[in-house]
């Protein structure tokens, strides 16, 4: 979700963009959890934007995708085509 959302990539923001999707319940603490590895894996970086009034001048930490995460990203895309495209036509029947 963090590269859906880009310049807008935050917990909250991810955690409604992931129910919003999948109709299911998704903790902001499972989000923060996810966050956390995926930039200690070097996939994302954070950054604290400026405050907001709507958030009481509270800052939000924003997420922006690495090269490495971006590589990731085309990594699965491409291994998950190739998979897709060997289930053999008499499935689908």
């Amino acid at each position: 979700m963090v590269a859906v959302l880009h310049d807008e990539a935050y917990g909250v923001a991810i955690r409604d963009e992931l129910t919003s999707r999948t109709g299911r319940t998704v903790h902001i603490s499972a989000v923060h959890s996810s966050l956390n590895r995926l930039e200690k894996k070097g996939f994302i970086r954070s950054a604290m934007g400026e405050p907001t009034a709507e958030r009481g001048g509270r800052r939000k930490r924003l997420f922006t995708l690495t090269g490495t995460g971006k590589q990731a990203l085309v990594a699965v895309r491409t291994l998950r085509e190739t998979a897709w495209h060997q289930i053999p036509e008499v499935v689908w029947q």
